[in-house]
């Protein structure tokens, strides 16, 4: 009976229903993983780099202090874990399906934008000449003094995808949605003016900073490429939270939207039901003149239920 009881809605009673409504998004969502992997096959521009360009191109050649197989982690799996805590404890399957597709729509959104830009730019990244001549030996163009690489071509290939950084839009993208979410949940501004609430706001927000930051120090990005994933990735990710769930500053910003709909629903469809067998008619005494009827008393129905029906058909009339 729990599962049916009003306002509560679990896997069991609404998984079904919810996966059929959102079928076709489920499938958009595939179609965008595929993109971005062709994205990530094919070879990106090679931009023209010169001799005289190598003065900022010469910074040695590091590994990920932040490896790429984390950053799904942050991203995608640890917002996940927040959302599978709240449903647990709430038992609405809205919120975790909601919070679980946006989020995915957010962080592949961001990723085919990110490598579409990445390929079409190819710009060159702070540790290209290591990249392009392994054994230190750099070889020019007599003619156009650019550069002829001899080293490892899928390693010069990822040379040429500086610009925007993909591990700051990637942790932007899954972590700024988190921060919505959570200040949403939390009820960040209630004008209560409880700070503790934004601090843990900030929290997503700071670790998907120190996750960009890590890129330039790693000397795998120029600052402009940081910033550039930073602004893709929140954009996204606010985009995606705001097509599910309502500003945070809203009064019904504790769920998602389609939640707020089917317990309206819920409720109306049951004060339909219930109207006529639960709540019974009023009898109301009216004066009526003599000669206009049979003694002095007469009776009407005055069920408000009746009464609102009969004012919505005049209404339409």
């Amino acid at each position: 009976m729990a599962d049916i009881q009003l306002g509560c809605y679990t896997i069991k009673s609404h998984g079904a229903k919810v996966a059929r409504l959102h079928m076709y998004d489920w499938i958009i969502l595939i179609l965008l993983a595929v993109i971005d992997g062709l994205l990530n096959i094919i070879e990106p521009f090679h931009r023209f780099v010169g001799k005289d360009m190598m003065t900022d191109l010469r910074y040695p050649l590091k590994g990920n202090t932040v490896p790429f197989w984390a950053v799904p982690l942050i991203g995608i799996v640890l917002p996940c874990v927040v959302f599978g805590g709240i449903y647990f404890k709430k038992k609405n399957f809205y919120d975790l399906h909601h919070g679980i597709l946006g989020i995915l729509y957010s962080v592949l959104i961001t990723a085919v934008i990110t490598d579409a830009i990445k390929d079409g730019v190819g710009r060159p990244r702070p540790d290209f000449f290591w990249r392009c001549f392994p054994d230190g030996k750099d070889v020019y163009d007599n003619v156009t003094t650019g550069v002829l690489c001899h080293g490892e071509k899928s390693v010069i290939k990822e040379g040429h995808k500086s610009f925007p950084s993909g591990h700051s839009s990637w942790s932007f993208a899954g972590l700024g949605f988190l921060a919505w979410y959570l200040t949403g949940k939390i009820a960040v501004f209630d004008r209560k003016g409880h700070i503790a609430k934004l601090c843990i706001m900030v929290l997503p927000l700071l670790t998907a900073s120190l996750v960009a930051v890590s890129r330039v120090d790693d000397y795998w990005h120029h600052w402009q490429d940081v910033f550039a994933g930073a602004i893709i990735g929140l954009t996204v990710s606010s985009f995606c939270y705001l097509q599910f769930f309502p500003y945070p500053y809203d009064t019904d910003a504790l769920w998602p939207h389609a939640y707020t709909l089917q317990l309206a629903e819920a409720r109306a469809s049951g004060i339909a039901a219930n109207s006529f067998s639960v709540r019974p008619s009023e009898i109301e005494t009216v004066n009526i003149p003599e000669g206009q009827g049979h003694g002095g008393i007469g009776l009407r129905d005055t069920s408000p239920i009746l009464d609102n029906m009969e004012a919505g058909r005049r209404y339409q009339n």
